[in-house]
């Protein structure tokens, strides 16, 4: 559908806009990741205990994917975006300062579903957004969200160093990230809600898209464990002090957003199905020398390993999955992402229960044939795969009236 009074908004002015809402999410989930080993310790939780509880989060996620979806199909999505901003600063601020294990439990709950709210939103602003354009820059959405964590992962490290505690660490944080979602809200695009449609609660991909829900499943299994365990795991596995534990978790993020930055100029080079192939072996390998050698420089090279491998297989997975025949490119994302979450939901709580019975190293360990299994799937599944991303004119067709 043709976009309409598009002049009174500058392309360049609502690109930074939503951009600012990008990192707003990942400087927020950012900052709750880089201080879990310091909560888990305040409420004395062991490793099956923390996984239990971090699987509120992702539920709260999932159990709000349809109603995002409804809200989304009667207003705004800058309104949804601005709500969610609103409600995920307050659900960080309020996780800073539980005291009991079902106060974190509640607040992550609402935190998944109010993360679920913003970023749903934000990435419909991006479509809209780039149909403005005639080249790709949705990528670099993303390496904004990877930017704002690496940001809000250093900033974990410098309060654990000054032992602040995570409640006023987090309050900080979401009183500032409120006031910048604030100052970006005028300057986002303005949608029409989405024509309302007859869709299932969950969309589930269908065969032709599969094979990108299964890839997806796997790389977010591995993100997943990175954000709940990476700190956990070079303070209990590598014993390390608070501090060189948040740093592992840094370490990470840094060489994240170095890949996302990067990955869009080497898929170029190399094509889409070499780089997904190159990116699970990387986490293999990575999570495999972190597991095997489990001292600060070697297991901090597994998590910088680890980092870049993960960093571009969301992106490019559903860089193809929107090309799909016979559904929209909102749609077939859609899909590919709840199986996705799912990896997000199941396994990172399993890390804790492994770790409880037979150790961290071994958690880490198994997590890393995940890598190994992107690559697998590659190899057998993906072929012709390297065709670019779609220009705008293409995209605009998923967007709604202005």
């Amino acid at each position: 559908m043709a976009i309409r009074q598009v002049r009174s908004f500058s392309p360049g002015g609502s690109r930074v806009m939503v951009a600012i809402f990008f990192f707003v999410s990942g400087f927020g989930f950012s900052t709750w990741a880089s201080r879990i080993p310091t909560i888990q310790q305040q409420l004395q939780l062991n490793e099956a205990q923390l996984g239990a509880v971090l699987f509120a989060l992702p539920i709260g996620l999932m159990l709000t994917l349809p109603v995002t979806g409804a809200l989304l199909s009667r207003f705004d999505s800058r309104v949804i975006m601005m709500g969610g901003a609103v409600l995920f600063n307050l659900m960080l601020c309020g996780i800073g300062f539980a005291t009991r294990t079902w106060e974190l439990v509640l607040g992550l709950f609402c935190f998944g579903a109010s993360r679920n709210l913003l970023n749903i939103s934000a990435n419909a602003q991006s479509i809209g957004v780039q149909a403005l354009y005639d080249r790709s820059i949705i990528a670099r959405f993303h390496g904004v969200w990877s930017l704002a964590g690496f940001g809000g992962a250093a900033l974990g490290s410098l309060m654990v160093s000054f032992v602040i505690s995570p409640g006023w660490h987090f309050l900080l944080v979401g009183i500032v990230l409120t006031l910048l979602a604030f100052y970006a809200y005028p300057g986002a695009l303005p949608q029409a809600p989405a024509a309302r449609e007859r869709r299932p609660w969950f969309a589930l991909p269908d065969r032709a898209l599969a094979k990108f829900g299964v890839i997806s499943f796997a790389s977010m299994a591995c993100e997943g464990t990175m954000y709940d365990w990476s700190g956990i795991y070079f303070r209990k596995a590598v014993h390390t002090s608070g501090k060189v534990a948040t740093a592992g978790f840094v370490v990470y993020m840094v060489a994240m957003t170095l890949g996302r930055l990067t990955g869009d100029k080497l898929a170029n080079k190399y094509g889409i199905r070499n780089m997904l192939i190159y990116s699970g072996w990387l986490i293999g390998l990575g999570l495999l020398f972190a597991a095997l050698l489990p001292f600060p420089l070697t297991a901090g090279l597994g998590f910088m390993l680890t980092g870049f491998g993960v960093s571009c297989v969301i992106p490019m997975v559903f860089s193809m999955a929107g090309r799909a025949v016979g559904m929209s490119s909102g749609s077939a994302i859609a899909a590919v992402s709840t199986v996705g979450y799912f990896g997000f939901l199941l396994v990172p709580p399993l890390v804790g229960s492994v770790a409880e019975i037979a150790g961290l190293r071994w958690s880490f360990g198994l997590i890393a044939l995940f890598g190994i299994a992107i690559t697998v799937l590659v190899k057998r599944i993906l072929t012709g795969e390297e065709t670019p991303a779609r220009p705008a004119q293409e995209v605009s067709a998923a967007v709604s009236d202005i």
